[in-house]
């Protein structure tokens, strides 16, 4: 028994030493909880109770040059309620003139908001949905309503503040005007003047602190925030929305008719650079066109005969070759190592001058004058093309900027019909905004400029950053081969290729390009080109450049040739710009006196400046001269009609009385 005892007693000892042993560690942990690991535990509870949300700054606005707004951040509101906030007393003292006032602005009856409030309340629901999409005057309203008056805590107003970013002119030159957004990975990224200045148009986020109410459900704690956000500055683009309303309409036009895949218009100002309209669309499966990719600075390809500038160009400024060299088109046809360069006309246009050539788009005349000049030292050709600046972008503010390339003589690709394929735009990729800013710098008496999208950026009325022009090249070839450039550029108009074009009533300036765009291929995919038609306007004093590019046109149209799919592009824009502007008439013979109304005159001045002591007969006389007359002496006019005195109410040599009233009859 007695060792039975001592085990047992051995037992309640080792069951005491465990639970010591516990109680030890307990007191350990909480002192390490407490002391040690207590901030951030209490961190840990604050966190999962209480946290601070970002509030999004609002964008700065995306405005055009004349003033109107391209892109703009709207706060957008969302209204909930916490059932539970309110005292019973004083949610019943207010949910009917609440309920009434709910019903005014958001459409529903009376009752149906008093019996969704009370149903909230039954249901100890603390995030009760009362509106979202809400204006900001809307939210304003509904914040002064009785009950939500009092406050988040005593009214139970739960309000959370969105920012939705708007274009109020629609659609157009979209891609341009771009975006910032967020991808599933959580980074940002964004395209156009959105993405590009994004440093000045984001502002500060500010901060709100908000209490977990529910499972995924946080409300606000004040009605203020912890940090007020700072809104961001305004971007004042060069965009002009008359111009971008006439260019977007015009090319979406034509694509239409031509059943088009995708194409391009840019509209420069010549002397700034400044682009004042630019539009991208590409065909959707329905058939519709929508701002998709920007074409005109993201799509680098083959330009075709819009090239041939170039070649002219390099052949004057070298003073190998001039506008009169004269060339045998061959029967339109010429070889290189196998290869066959052909003229659009069959046949050819039998011998003629290297202007003609340029104003026919001869492939044999061009590629003739390159070839015969720089076989034996093509470097020297490529060296004048690469200071133009073709082989490289033109480092746009824009991101996805299309890679130019120009063959080079020290590549491996380079071959015996690398340069002759180069000479009409073949084997070379560039973008139309390069193509446009060459032809551009022609216009602007050889100073190249680079394309700007935006001008300045404003803090209200208040400039920030002023861009200036930025000149790329000061001065492109010599002032003669200049003029021999547009002498020619002018002559395409006239009495070349888009000679259709060509208007009396106003001038215009430029190349035609049609480029086979699939001419490699060999599985028997229908052949596609893409048309091109590129220049200036006036042709004598350049204001504006423009290019239009259009890929793909239906050839079952009948035509898929620059000067028919993209020249009337171009017309329809520097028409609309030459018609639709104020007149500029300057008006002549200004001070060229008219005798009848100088008789009038005469009369009315010589009745004037009678000394007046009564009613004068104004019978005859012109209506506004009569009244004048009369108030002049003191008479109150009454005129009925319009046209010359045919009566009057105070006969003629009455005393005149002041302030008496005379109604005069007009016919």
């Amino acid at each position: 028994m007695a060792v039975e005892d001592k085990q047992i007693s051995y037992r309640i000892y080792l069951v005491a030493f465990a639970i010591l042993l516990v109680a030890i560690a307990i007191a350990v942990k909480l002192t390490n909880i407490q002391w040690v690991e207590g901030d951030y535990y209490r961190k840990l509870a604050k966190e999962r109770t209480v946290k601070n949300f970002v509030i999004p700054a609002n964008k700065g606005n995306i405005y055009s040059s004349d003033g109107s707004l391209l892109a703009t951040s709207i706060p957008n509101y969302v209204i909930r309620f916490d059932a539970l906030a309110p005292k019973k007393e004083v949610f019943e003292k207010n949910v009917q003139s609440l309920s009434d006032s709910l019903a005014t602005v958001l459409g529903k009856s009376s009752s149906f908001y008093q019996n969704e409030l009370r149903r909230a309340r039954a249901n100890n629901n603390r995030y009760y949905l009362i509106a979202r999409g809400l204006s900001y005057t809307d939210y304003i309203k509904i914040k002064g309503f009785p009950l939500f008056e009092l406050g988040a805590y005593k009214g139970g107003i739960i309000i959370e503040q969105k920012t939705v970013r708007e274009h109020p002119i629609g659609k157009i030159a979209e891609r341009t005007i771009g975006y910032e957004r967020k991808t599933p990975s959580g980074e940002y990224d964004g395209k156009g003047i959105e993405w590009a200045y994004r440093k000045y148009l984001n502002g500060k986020d500010g901060k709100i602190l908000k209490q977990k109410i529910a499972k995924g459900q946080w409300k606000p704690i004040r009605d203020v925030n912890e940090v007020d956000p700072q809104d961001g500055y305004d971007v004042i683009s060069t965009i002009d929305v008359y111009i971008q309303d006439i260019a977007h309409h015009a090319l979406l036009k034509q694509l239409q008719e031509f059943e088009a895949d995708h194409g391009c218009v840019v509209v420069m100002e010549t002397e700034t650079g400044k682009v004042r309209a630019i539009s991208n669309l590409g065909r959707a499966n329905d058939g519709t066109y929508y701002e998709t990719t920007n074409y005109a600075v993201a799509e680098s390809h083959e330009p075709g005969s819009t090239f041939k500038l170039v070649d002219l160009m390099v052949l004057l400024e070298d003073k190998v070759a001039d506008t009169s060299t004269v060339y045998d088109t061959n029967g339109g046809e010429i070889r290189y190592s196998g290869k066959v360069v052909r003229d659009s006309k069959k046949g050819g246009y039998g011998k003629i001058s290297l202007a003609r050539g340029f104003e026919l788009s001869s492939n044999t005349v061009v590629v003739q004058a390159v070839y015969e000049n720089y076989k034996n030292n093509p470097s020297k050709f490529v060296n004048y093309v690469n200071s133009y600046g073709f082989n490289k972008k033109l480092n746009m503010d824009f991101q996805g900027e299309g890679r130019p390339f120009i063959p080079q003589p020290s590549d491996k690709s380079w071959s015996n019909i690398s340069l002759p394929w180069m000479a009409f735009g073949y084997g070379v990729s560039i973008t139309p905004m390069q193509t446009l800013t060459f032809y551009n710098a022609v216009a602007n008496n050889g100073v190249m400029v680079k394309p700007q999208f935006v001008s300045e950026i404003k803090e209200w009325n208040k400039t920030i950053v002023k861009m200036e022009k930025e000149v790329l090249n000061p001065k492109i070839c010599s002032p003669e081969t200049l003029l021999k450039l547009k002498e020619v550029l002018k002559n395409v108009v006239r009495k070349g290729t888009a000679s259709k074009l060509y208007s009396k009533d106003f001038s215009m300036a430029g190349k035609t390009g049609t480029a086979q765009v699939n001419y490699g291929k060999r599985d028997g995919t229908p052949m596609h080109y893409a048309s091109s038609f590129v220049g200036y306007f006036p042709a004598d004093k350049p204001k504006y450049s423009c290019i239009v590019v259009v890929h793909k046109p239906s050839t079952a149209k009948g035509d898929f040739y620059g000067a028919g799919v993209a020249g009337p592009v171009f017309k329809r824009i520097a028409q609309k710009i030459f018609t639709d502007v104020p007149s500029t008439n300057e008006i002549r013979n200004i001070n060229r006196k008219i005798p009848k109304q100088e008789k009038n005159y005469d009369n009315y001045f010589a009745k004037l400046q009678k000394q007046q002591r009564s009613i004068p007969d104004v019978k005859g006389m012109p209506g506004m001269d009569a009244i004048a007359l009369l108030e002049n002496l003191g008479v109150k006019v009454k005129a009925v009609g319009m046209g010359k005195v045919k009566a009057q109410s105070l006969q003629a040599g009455q005393d005149i009385i002041k302030n008496t009233t005379i109604t005069l009859e007009l016919l």
